[in-house]
């Protein structure tokens, strides 16, 4: 079944689609509306595009020219925002890099994405920047180009700690003398989106400013994001919901954002509260972690909206709990800039929650069989995209855009989803997720929704677990609420009276966090991790 749209479809005359047109247009039409909080200060949006040209004429002065890499390596902050809006109207692409990397993993993504200049602070909470670059070649901080990275041929460094090899950003800013021309066009790269991390060798995708720019107004759009409203979204600025979905959607409908650190779910909720914000962003993990902590109650919150990625059951809690009212869910993936689906703020609550999602306007989705033919309406498959927010490449990897990328511009996505009569998406899972019991197709989504309704459990995570008899069953990682008890057998027990028997966990093992396990630093719960650590405890 293919999803059917209104076409032809015209993104540009929707929205702005080049960073300097929608920074302009925020200053000109909001410019006393804050556009950023965080913990480095506030800033207007007036005050953002004077701080944006102020970056923008000092990178110009350093020589970057339009179409550079240019890697991006802090915390959540204004600063931050400023960086990445003044790389993109200059045309230069910023390839933003994970703060929880280790040595390896950031010396991966400088090398493959060709960067050649990174800007990072020189230290970030616990993580000591300065001395992971020496870890991936001592020669990085005395001179550069350095043999591990040969295309790195300007560092900046924001901090104390300067070494010989970089420039100081006080500097940077202090050669922009002369005032630079923004150059980003609708088309130019914006962004190289390495992948989570859970395979060896992430891959980057390659987004444009159209891309990330249209996402993000859709985006907003359907959540309801007016001017002046107040977003909470502590999603990491080095992922596509930190880019795409928080910075550039408060920037196309001239909202606030406001964002911390990293996300603790205490000062979350107390920013949410002093902040006034009206929606917020998160994953399952993210909500239930709101949802269960112990000064809640107490907050008094104002929020009308929020986007999600979570199951039924959370999403209810969070319109009921948190008083979310207009709360919606998306699915999306970084290819696609991410988002592909998405419900809206003025549709029915029982639709929001049943996460029925419609294709974003302009984006076609089909649902494919094994057998590579279409399935029929309401019978699960592989989901392919195609449309204006699909990724223009995989940077460099040639094969791998082939295998993702059909010549008639289909993406496929590996995600399990189904269309229903009226064109809508129910997102199933991923495809090398889904546990095959006995025959039987079981999503780790739908045994994880049931079990969130269990009165003690605060987060479940579903993986598949080998079995002598059926070959695979599913086992159940659980988080319980704070001062509740149960033990395994008895959430087991629970279960089978829940849901049917073949999707019932057969182990379940109670943790305190994933965090050891397997989790990203966008707080995503990392399955392969999971399942291999559930092939240890089983002895498998």
């Amino acid at each position: 079944m293919i999803s059917d749209h209104a076409a032809p479809f015209d993104i540009d005359a929707l929205c702005a689609t080049t960073i300097s047109a929608a920074l302009a247009r925020a200053a000109t039409l909001a410019g006393d509306v804050e556009a950023v909080v965080a913990t480095d200060g506030r800033l207007t949006y007036a005050a953002l595009a004077a701080e944006v040209a102020r970056i923008r004429d000092g990178l110009a002065a350093q020589g970057v020219k339009k179409g550079e890499h240019i890697g991006l390596c802090l915390g959540n902050s204004t600063r931050w925002v400023a960086i990445f809006l003044a790389i993109g109207s200059l045309g230069a692409v910023t390839v933003p890099i994970n703060t929880r990397f280790v040595a390896a993993e950031m010396a991966y993504a400088l090398s493959q994405s060709k960067v050649s200049r990174l800007i990072l602070c020189d230290r970030f909470l616990k993580i000591d920047f300065i001395g992971l670059l020496r870890q991936i070649d001592p020669a990085l901080t005395d001179r550069l180009p350095a043999p591990a990275l040969p295309d790195l041929r300007q560092l900046i460094v924001i901090g104390d700690n300067v070494p010989p090899a970089a420039l100081a950003w006080e500097a940077l800013l202090a050669s922009g003398t002369e005032p630079a021309q923004a150059q980003g066009e609708a088309n130019d790269p914006l962004l190289i989106q390495y992948t989570s991390g859970t395979t060896s060798f992430p891959k980057g995708v390659l987004l444009t400013q159209r891309s990330m720019l249209g996402n993000a107004f859709v985006s907003g759009h359907r959540m309801g994001l007016r001017v002046g409203d107040r977003f909470h979204s502590a999603r990491p600025f080095f992922h596509v919901a930190g880019t795409t979905l928080s910075i550039l959607s408060c920037l196309q409908h001239m909202a606030t954002l406001v964002s911390m650190d990293r996300f603790e779910p205490g000062e979350a909720l107390r920013l949410m509260e002093a902040e006034r914000c009206t929606h917020f962003s998160g994953n399952d993990t993210m909500a239930l972690m709101l949802l269960s902590h112990p000064e809640r109650p107490e907050r008094r919150l104002v929020l009308r909206g929020a986007w999600l990625a979570a199951s039924p059951t959370i999403v209810a809690r969070v319109i009921d709990e948190l008083g979310a009212g207009e709360c919606v869910v998306g699915y999306g993936l970084s290819e696609a800039a991410p988002n592909v689906a998405q419900s809206s703020w003025w549709e029915p609550e029982a639709v929001r929650i049943s996460a029925a999602m419609r294709p974003q306007p302009g984006i076609d989705i089909r649902i494919l069989k094994e057998d590579g033919e279409d399935a029929a309406c309401g019978e699960p498959g592989e989901i392919l995209v195609r449309g204006w927010s699909v990724m223009r490449e995989y940077f460099d990897k040639p094969a791998e855009t082939r295998a993702a990328l059909s010549a008639d511009g289909w993406l496929s996505t590996g995600d399990l989803g189904a269309l229903d009569e009226n064109g809508r998406l129910s997102f199933l899972g991923r495809a090398k997720e889904i546990v095959r019991v006995g025959g039987e197709n079981v999503s780790p989504a739908d045994v994880e929704n049931v079990l969130h309704r269990h009165a003690a459990i605060r987060q479940a995570a579903v993986v598949g677990v080998p079995d002598e008899r059926l070959v695979e069953v599913t086992g159940a990682f659980v988080i319980l609420k704070e001062g509740a008890r149960a033990e395994p057998a008895e959430i087991m027990d629970w279960a089978k009276a829940n849901m049917a028997g073949f999707k019932v966990p057969r182990h379940v093992w109670i943790v305190e966090s994933f965090e050891a396990i397997g989790m990203t630093a966008s707080a995503k719960i990392q399955k392969k991790q999971l399942a291999e650590h559930a092939r240890k405890l089983i002895g498998a």
